[in-house]
């Protein structure tokens, strides 16, 4: 399964509009899939809290199961690595 986030907006920024993003999604989500594929195309900035918002909430639901597709956006970049410091994603 891929999730694109474009679909949430191209600015992904505040604390609950990444949790409204996830809660918008969730009643999709196939909680037996062997993976769940983030795609980051088209995403101008994503910031921490917008991100720790969805994927924390993500990463609860399907663990190890989460990847994150390369992308070459600095924004992207640096908010992964936070939230891998932060909280271990």
């Amino acid at each position: 399964m891929r999730i694109e986030l474009k679909k949430f907006g191209r600015v992904l920024t505040s604390r609950p509009e990444g949790k409204e993003a996830f809660a918008a999604i969730r009643p999709t989500l196939d909680p037996n899939v062997n993976i769940v594929e983030i795609d980051f195309s088209d995403i101008i900035s994503l910031a921490p809290s917008w991100g720790d918002e969805f994927f924390t909430a993500l990463k609860n639901m399907y663990k190890e199961r989460v990847i994150y597709l390369p992308t070459k956006n600095q924004s992207v970049i640096e908010t992964l690595k936070i939230l891998k410091e932060d909280n271990g994603q």
